[in-house]
This record gives structure tokens, C-alpha cells and sequence, in this order.
């Protein structure tokens, strides 16, 4: 797939209990898919996709971390970089983040010998890898330069990890002191904050805990309870500690990093004390056979972490491998279930599979793990973040995965109960950060205007997304931003609320907050519709706020009219790059996106848009601009690496701009163009998504793109495109189903027979290129029947009305 020190391979696994139960579509899932980016050998770019053993939302997520060089070319953030030393083998990571690294703990690491090894210091004892790397779902596989071969496997609580030595001589070091590192922003980098461990009378067991805080929310320590277990007795086992030597991290530095002190051992445990001395264990074996480990994490108790190791493991890492795919098969890719024949596209199918894989890696599962309160709620973490979920992600969670949904939005709405807000990111028990909107508002808002109650306090839920809107949150000095909290709520109501925009002169990424905002009052006024109908015209009318910043007189491109930075004294900023934003960052006027883009990002009210851009032909005339290759004015690195055009597929602002000729009944452009983007950016290959997978952000839009649907947030309109598949039958609102037929699809050998000619929905014939959750006798909850009828012919086939616009407002008489 790539020329470089190690290369991958994903593979069919031959498990004849889950053939027996059914179709295994785990067989067409490449875990490497986004593992590598635009530079060949490099994860820079690319989608920092975890690859490793993991069921899913599994709190446990066991797999290698590596250190790849040059770092300005790498991403070490899913551990798994294409080319980087191992440096461990940890159970905790994220899955497609784009900001600093977080987790990486707790690690073992296997070790041929111990010549030169200095367990205090990696670089003694780190490793290169050998052939292939091997991954399936729930499986992976390495080759170390020293000749240990490495398997791994894990459960929703604990890890299951294999070892073949060279030799007889066989070491596993045991560091509770190692995490994924940030080596090039030391003010969120993780630090080690201590721990303890024990070895057991027995010589095979060991028990402790370690505190690891920072990394990417610049978050407080987190404390992991840890239960290892060994198949076999060592000959030999012992712990030891060692001063804190770290050299990016300013916390609890006990000596400088000229040169690294060795290890003091001890007999049976080790105790960081006062100064968070560094704390692990080595075990080792005169063996010729196969060394095996479980390990069972906990955020609550040692207790809990060995409960999970016995529990949830065996030692059979086959046995555990099939547990893990029945389970992705049952629970994700039999959800969506399409012709799996031998003459289907196996592309496609890759595509497809792999894509529900990776948008159920993230968030993390931790019910009856959270160490912060007692509350008979949902607990989740790993919201990374919902800047990037609440695009199309969240819809989709609603239609296959309604209770695990449930559950997360039950959990967000306990962490504003006990903590005061909800979340725009949150991981390691941790809010933190905010990139724009208080986005969850979103999220909460789509469920509800979709009907989904079960359990949920939409009371509660109510006024987490009402404080949102009028409670500036305290300021958390976060370094990359000096005026206004990062780490929850909305940090610009001190302008938003009185000025009805956000202003540039005093507050950061002005031109993105103010349509963040915007979007977030529109998901309020949803809410308060059905919980609180005297305020819905209050958040209405101050979801039109991106009005105020719309500037008729900035022109870029020949194009008049933008969303531009406007100062609190009203003017606007007359000279700022409509094509660029500079560092596109959080100091930024706007933040990962144009102005020309932002301009476009106004869902809940397309129709003023239009206006505003000129009318119907102008803005189609500027929307078939941004498509155009040539055209960006910035580079936005790994957020859009390779891309040309003003639209970046790769990023979340833009996902919905390619379906925007819905509005002007012009369907059929809309396929046009994110078809074309499907067919340009997206393979079944390591590099075959356009940026960060965005905790699967990437990869849902995909999925839509395949399923002929596109979800407008925060509405319970659906957009109708076109579908990748004759026959898709979907299991939605627990066990409905969902059918999606395409006749007469032809997308082969150059003909362009994917174009709609007309639809039927339920047998009614359909004349609108958009429905409702609840149309056609609730065809998204009740299930029922779609059908496409497709040609080459690029065919205006929709009569009836464009898609609505429920937020439009007009200001002027407002």
C-alpha cells in the first residue's frame, strides 16, 4: 500500500461459529483504512485512525504506540503511525483526532533482552517493525525488529495480549509511567502525575493504578486502576521506580534530561511518593513457549479492573477475536446490510464496512466507570468532539444505534447536572475544547426534533442547552487563546447576547463563532418549541444572528456579499481575506475555514442565503465556484492536504455545502458533486480518506453519501441524493427496517446512470427531493420503503417544494 519500513495488511480471519450465525461483514473491513496520509510513509495527513483490538464504543482500545520522525510528518495521536518505533502497547486511545494526544496507558512491552536496556529510558528498548503489519476487526498483529511477534485482542473492559519470543530468553516490562506524547506543544502535552503497582504472591499477577493528566483539553489527571495477569509464572519478577525525567513536561520534573538515571528495583511493589516517581515491573521468563497477558482497566478500583480481566477474557485470543466480530456484526455492520455476493463490488463494500467501524470507536462506553460522581445515569467519555460529530454523525447513531444514542445524550445531559455545562469535547473525564458553538446544543436538538424520548430529562436537557445560550463560562486561560474559555459554553455571549453577533475586536474567530452561534440558538429555539414555547421566538430570532455579520459590500472572486469579521462599533473588517484565514486557528477571525466557505454554512436558513447571495443563478453560480479546482486560497495542512478547490470535503464546515442544489431543485448537481468528491478522495486504501477521521466524522459522511441520504441537523429533514447500492436494507429505531432501492443503477464502465429520474416513497410517489423523519407514516422510525429511480439523464425531476428552511428570519422586519 506504501513504500516504507512497514507496511500493512488487513485480513479475513476463517471463524466458522460466526458464518453459522450469519453473514461475517467484518470480512470487509480494512482497519488501516486513514492510517496513512498524502506523504507516503507518514501519518501526517491522514486520518490518525486507531488500529488495534477494540469492540464498539470499547473503553479498551489495546494497541501499539509508536514515535514516527520527523514529527512535523507524523501523528501519534491513534498510537499507530506507519513507520514509527514502538515504543509500548497500551489500552487506552482515541480514534481519528486532529488535536494533541491523549491516553496511551497503561503499556506493557515485550523485550528480547535486556543488554543495554534502561527501562527508565525508551530509546534504549524501543523497536522497529518487521513486514507487515496485520489488523481485522478485533485483531492485530506485529513483527518487532528484536523477533518478538506481538497479537492483540480486547473486550469492552480489558485487553488480551499474545507474545512469541526468538529466544528463551523472554522480558515484559510493565510501565505505568508511559503515554502518548505531544513533543512539539509542551503546554498540552500529557504528564505522568503517579502511581503504584504490586506484584502478587504468586509472581504472575500484578495490581496498582497510574495518573496521567494533560494532553489534548489540557485535562486533569486521570486515574487508571490496572489488573495484569500472566499465563505463566515468571522466573523472575520485580518492580521498580525512578525519578521523573520527562523532558517536554513542566510538571514534577525531578532532574534535568542531560542523562536518564537508572531504576532502583524492588522485590514486590514500588510507590511513586512525593516527588511522582516514575513506577513499573519487569517479568521474565527461561521459556520456549508463548507468553500471554490479560489486562483489565478500571477508573474506579483495582477490584473492578480484575473483575474485567477474569470476567471478560479467556486466555484463547481466537476465542476472543470471534467475540469481539460477533459483536461488531451483530451490534454495527448488520445494521446496514447490502448484497455481499461474490459479484459485488468489494470496494464498496470496504467502503461501506469499514466506515461503520470507524464511526463506533468513539465515544467510549463507561458505564459504571465514572470516578466523578454517583448517578444512576449513562456514563460516556471521548466526545472528540462534537464539532465534528453533530454534522451527520449523531443522525446516523439515531436511525441504527437508537440506544446506545440514548444513552450518550442521557450522559451528556448528567455531566451539565454535576459539572455545569455540557460538553463541545470532553475526554478523560474532562471538558475541554470548545472550537466554536456550544455544538451540543446541536446534538441534543436533532434528537429531539426526531422524537427521541425514552429515558431522557428533556427538562434537564432544556436548560443545559438554555444555559448554553446565556451563562458565559468562567475564563480558563488556556495558552492558544486569550479571550474566552476553551474548555466549555459559549466564551463570546459577552458580545454575542447584547451585539447579536460575535465581534472581531474583542473576541477570537469571530466569523466562525457567529455562525456556530447562530446554528446553536436555532437548535435551542427547537427544544424550547416543545419544552418551553415562550422562549422559542427569543433563540429564533437570535439565530439569525449571522445576519449582522453578513457584509453585502465584501467581494472576493467576482462574488458580492459574505459572512465577514465585524467590530463591536458595527464596521466591518473592509480588508480581510475572504479566501484566507491565515492560520485558520483558534486566534484566528475564523477558525478551520474561509469566510468563503462560512458563508455557505447556514442550514437552518438557506433560503436567506440564496437571498443574500443575489438570488437562485448567482448563488449556483458561486456554489459551482467552490468546486472548482485551483481555486482555495489557503493551506490548511492535515485538514485539507492535497485539496485545491475553495470546498474541503476533508473538513466539517463543508460537509454539507455539495448538497445545497437541493435548494434550488437542481438534485441532480448535487449527486454531480459529491459523487465526484466521493470518487477523488475516498479509496480502500491506507490513505483513502481526505483528512482526520474526526472520530468518524469523515467516514459517516461517507456513509450517507453511499445511502442516497443527507441529514439536515438539527431539522428532521432528510435529503434525498443518490444511492451506491441496488438494495439496502437498514435496521433503524430498534428493529424496523429501512428499505433503500435504486432501479435501473448504473454507475459502471464510464456511464453515468446514477442520476435520479424519480422517487417513491412507500409507493407514493414522491415529488420533493427531501422528507421528514415522521413522513409516509413515520418512514425513519417505522420503517418502510425508498425507492430511486436512476438514469444517465441529469434530470430536474423535483416539482414540489425546495427543501425547507425553518430558521429563516428576516432581520429587517423581524
Amino acid at each position: 500500500m506504501f513504500a516504507s519500513s512497514c507496511a500493512v495488511t488487513f485480513v479475513v480471519l476463517s471463524l466458522p461459529g460466526i458464518r453459522a450465525q450469519g453473514i461475517d461483514y467484518a470480512q470487509f473491513v480494512n482497519p488501516f483504512i486513514g492510517s496513512e496520509g498524502g506523504i507516503p510513509g507518514y501519518a501526517y495527513g491522514g486520518g490518525d485512525v486507531f488500529v488495534g483490538g477494540a469492540v464498539p464504543f470499547g473503553m479498551v482500545k489495546l494497541g501499539i504506540d509508536t514515535y514516527e520522525e520527523p514529527v512535523n510528518q507524523s501523528a501519534l495521536n491513534g498510537g499507530w503511525t506507519p513507520q514509527g518505533k514502538v515504543t509500548g502497547i497500551s489500552m487506552l486511545h482515541e480514534s481519528g483526532t486532529g488535536g494533541g494526544a491523549k491516553y496511551g496507558y497503561p503499556a506493557q512491552m515485550p523485550l528480547a533482552s535486556l543488554e543495554g536496556v534502561n527501562l527508565l529510558d525508551n530509546l534504549t528498548y524501543w523497536q522497529t517493525r518487521e513486514g507487515d503489519d496485520v489488523a481485522s476487526v478485533g485483531y492485530f498483529r506485529t513483527r518487532l525488529a528484536s523477533g518478538v511477534s506481538v497479537e492483540l485482542s480486547a473486550t469492552r473492559h480489558a485487553g488480551l495480549h499474545h507474545y512469541s519470543f526468538p529466544s528463551e530468553e523472554q522480558h515484559v516490562l510493565v510501565d505505568f509511567s508511559h503515554y502518548l506524547p505531544h513533543p512539539t506543544r509542551s503546554w498540552d502535552s500529557q504528564f505522568y502525575a503517579g502511581g503504584e503497582i504490586e506484584i502478587q504472591a504468586n509472581g504472575s499477577v500484578y495490581t496498582g493504578y497510574t495518573s496521567i493528566g494533560g494532553g489534548w483539553n489540557i485535562g486533569a489527571p486521570v486515574t487508571v486502576y490496572v489488573c495484569g495477569e500472566f499465563d505463566a509464572s515468571p522466573e523472575s519478577a520485580k518492580t521498580f521506580s525512578g525519578k521523573n525525567t520527562f523532558p517536554v513536561s513542566r510538571h514534577f520534573r525531578t532532574t534535568d534530561n542531560l542523562t536518564t538515571p537508572e531504576p532502583t528495583f524492588q522485590d514486590s511493589s514500588a510507590r511513586s511518593g512525593p516527588m511522582n516517581n516514575r513506577v513499573g515491573a519487569i517479568f521474565s521468563w527461561n521459556s520456549t513457549d508463548d507468553i500471554r497477558s490479560r489486562v483489565g482497566v478500571s477508573f474506579i478500583s483495582v477490584s473492578k479492573a480484575c473483575a474485567y480481566k477474569n470476567e471478560e477474557l479467556t486466555w484463547d485470543i481466537d476465542k476472543t477475536v470471534q467475540a469481539a466480530r460477533a459483536e461488531w456484526n451483530r451490534d454495527v455492520f448488520s445494521k446496514i446490510r447490502v448484497d455481499t455476493s461474490d459479484s459485488a463490488n468489494r470496494t464498496r463494500l470496504a467502503l461501506l464496512y469499514s466506515s461503520l467501524y470507524f464511526t463506533h470507536l468513539i465515544p467510549s462506553e463507561r458505564i459504571g466507570e465514572n470516578p466523578l460522581w454517583e448517578s444512576e445515569e449513562p456514563s460516556w467519555d471521548d466526545f472528540y468532539t462534537m464539532w465534528d460529530l453533530f454534522r451527520n454523525q449523531v443522525s446516523l447513531w439515531h436511525l441504527i444505534q437508537p440506544k446506545y444514542y440514548e444513552s450518550m445524550i442521557r450522559s451528556l445531559i448528567d455531566m451539565f447536572k454535576n459539572e455545569g455545562y455540557l460538553p463541545d469535547g470532553r475526554s478523560g473525564n474532562y471538558n475541554g475544547l470548545v472550537q466554536g458553538g456550544s455544538n451540543a446544543d446541536n446534538v441534543l436538538a436533532d434528537a429531539y426534533v426526531k422524537g427521541l424520548r425514552g429515558a431522557i430529562n428533556w427538562t434537564e436537557g432544556y436548560a443545559a442547552v438554555k444555559k448554553d445560550a446565556e451563562v458565559i463560562p468562567f475564563f480558563d486561560e488556556n495558552p492558544v487563546d486569550s479571550q474566552g474559555s476553551l474548555k466549555e459554553g459559549r466564551s463570546a455571549l459577552d458580545d454575542w447576547i447584547p451585539l447579536g453577533y460575535v465581534s472581531a475586536d474583542r473576541n477570537t474567530r469571530a466569523v466562525s463563532k457567529t455562525v456556530e452561534y447562530s446554528l446553536n440558538d436555532f437548535a435551542v429555539s427547537q427544544i424550547a418549541a416543545g419544552e418551553e414555547p415562550g422562549d422559542q421566538n427569543i433563540y429564533l430570532r437570535r439565530s439569525a444572528g449571522w445576519q449582522l455579520s453578513w457584509d453585502p459590500e465584501a467581494t472576493s472572486r467576482n462574488f458580492s456579499g459574505f459572512v465577514m469579521p465585524r467590530y463591536a462599533n458595527g464596521t466591518f473588517h473592509k480588508t480581510y481575506n475572504i479566501t484566507n484565514c491565515g492560520d485558520c486557528n483558534w486566534a484566528d477571525e475564523s477558525y478551520e475555514g474561509t469566510a468563503f466557505e462560512y458563508s455557505f454554512v447556514i442550514p437552518h436558513d438557506v433560503e436567506t442565503v440564496i437571498q443574500l447571495m443575489g438570488g437562485p443563478q448567482h448563488f449556483e453560480e458561486r456554489l459551482d465556484y467552490v468546486f472548482q479546482p485551483n481555486t482555495s486560497g489557503v493551506d490548511l495542512g492535515v485538514n485539507g492536504l492535497g485539496i485545491t478547490s475553495i470546498n474541503n470535503v476533508a473538513n466539517e464546515p463543508d460537509f454539507g455545502t455539495p448538497y445545497l442544489y437541493n435548494y434550488l431543485n437542481k438534485q441532480w448537481k448535487s449527486v454531480q458533486r459529491s459523487r465526484q468528491l466521493v470518487n477523488d478522495f475516498y479509496f480502500n486504501t491506507s490513505n483513502g480518506i481526505p483528512g482526520n477521521s474526526d472520530a468518524g466524522a469523515l467516514n459517516c459522511w461517507l456513509i450517507w453519501q453511499m445511502l442516497g441520504l443527507y441529514p439536515i441537523v438539527t431539522t428532521p429533514v432528510y435529503l434525498l441524493e443518490s444511492p451506491w447500492f441496488d438494495d439496502v436494507n437498514i435496521t433503524v429505531n430498534h428493529n424496523s427496517t429501512l428499505r433503500i432501492r435504486a432501479e435501473g443503477r448504473d454507475d459502471g464502465d464510464g456511464r453515468q446512470g446514477y442520476y435520479v429520474q424519480g422517487v417513491t416513497i412507500n409507493g407514493q410517489n414522491w415529488n420533493k427531493n427531501w422528507f421528514e423523519h415522521e413522513d409516509a407514516g413515520g418512514i425513519m422510525t417505522a420503517g418502510g420503503e425508498i425507492s430511486f429511480q436512476l438514469g444517465a439523464e441529469q434530470k430536474v425531476w423535483e416539482t414540489g417544494d425546495a427543501p425547507p428552511s425553518p430558521g429563516h428570519i428576516d432581520l429587517g422586519s423581524a
